[in-house]
């Protein structure tokens, strides 16, 4: 299969569909029960060495909480590191990025081939209730504010950071962060450098002023390692339907391929595809099954692998092989990765593919509502 030209593997859908790929094992990468840890994103660094990095929070309920949540005024971002190709990881994270302002979330890496990494993040400030009235935040979730997304930028393998770095609002919207300034774009998922070097981010954004109307999706490029960035156009929007966290993915052809979260499909994902020649994209998709929110890697014969959590009976993660050029996402068979989990609070992974037909999947999980870990699942093709 390795051997394979790109065309040969789109001509042979039999041959493609017969090369399976198989777990061999599940891992706990980081837990701690004093802490909330999820979010997670892998990159494997131009030596080899691994990290992992992740949001972590107090775990509330050991405080007397009545129960977990997404926004908390200290959460940090914090990362791992594995030096032997993920078999062990360190004990004690290394403090990645702490917000002066308020609670940072999702930690997103992308490395670059000139070894620069890429970390995004976004940031709810938390408002005491009686304050909410003068505060101009367009979107609020509680008592926390949204103060929009951030950059950190890695030259060192992740050891200091630079930023944080706020990149641009969208053009001709009116969001606010929480001092009345031009929301500053976000998203959770993958950014993608193409083959000529342009970095592609997904940027989820209100659709208005009111938070109920939701958010689309948009395209932003940068051509120089994130300092700086383009607004390209509209990625997916939709009166009925709202996306949000989106992965992005290269083909061999060279599109751009958006793996999108919904609200409003029934849990169901949306597909996008883009060509950065002409700058432009097809309409949305409906995949046709659960899954939320998902990332894709190129395997070493050419097929992507689609991973994505599944927060619906019985909880867990789960996968599907696409076609080199991802046109087969809604016959694609699914794989089951996990599905012992302990609710709908958990998936978010995120994949790296590694010497020996080796993919390293990472995720947060729980079994029966207990401590939020960083966990992964071992894949063999």
């Amino acid at each position: 299969m390795a051997a394979l030209s790109r065309r040969a593997l789109l001509a042979a859908p039999a041959l493609l569909r017969a090369a399976r790929i198989r777990k061999t094992a599940d891992i706990v990468i980081y837990s701690d029960d004093r802490f909330y840890s999820a979010f997670p994103s892998i990159a494997r660094l131009p030596g080899g060495e691994l990290i992992v990095a992740f949001r972590r929070a107090p775990e509330r309920r050991l405080l007397g909480a009545k129960g977990v949540t997404h926004t908390d005024a200290n959460s940090q971002l914090v990362l791992v590191r594995s030096r032997d190709g993920g078999r062990t990881w360190t004990r004690e994270p290394e403090l990645l990025f702490s917000h002066p302002l308020g609670g940072s979330q999702d930690p997103c890496l992308l490395a670059l081939r000139d070894g620069t990494i890429l970390c995004a993040s976004y940031l709810w400030i938390r408002v005491g209730a009686e304050a909410r009235g003068t505060v101009p935040a367009t979107v609020w979730l509680g008592d926390y504010a949204f103060h929009g997304g951030y950059l950190l930028r890695s030259r060192d393998g992740g050891r200091t950071w630079q930023g944080p770095f706020p990149p641009p609002p969208v053009p001709g919207r009116s969001a606010r962060d929480c001092y009345g300034g031009p929301l500053p774009a976000c998203n959770r998922g993958a950014m993608c450098q193409t083959r000529d070097g342009t970095v592609h981010w997904a940027v989820a954004y209100p659709k208005g002023t009111d938070a109920a109307s939701g958010t689309d999706v948009h395209w932003m490029t940068s051509a120089n390692a994130g300092m700086s960035w383009q607004y390209r156009g509209v990625l997916a929007t939709d009166s009925r339907v709202s996306f949000n966290e989106t992965s992005l993915y290269e083909t061999p052809s060279g599109a751009l391929v958006a793996f999108v979260r919904t609200e409003g499909l029934d849990g169901r994902a949306a597909v996008v595809r883009c060509d950065p020649r002409t700058w432009r994209c097809g309409a949305w998709q409906d995949a046709g099954w659960r899954g939320h929110p998902l990332q894709a890697v190129r395997l070493e014969d050419g097929r992507a692998l689609l991973v994505y959590g599944y927060r619906h009976p019985p909880y867990g993660v789960r996968a599907r092989i696409l076609n080199a050029e991802c046109t087969d996402f809604a016959a694609a068979e699914e794989m089951v990765l996990r599905d012992d989990g302990g609710g709908t609070d958990l998936g978010y992974p995120w994949a790296a593919v590694l010497p020996g037909r080796r993919v390293l999947v990472v995720y947060y999980f729980q079994k029966e509502n207990g401590t939020r870990h960083i966990a992964g699942t071992w894949l063999e093709s």
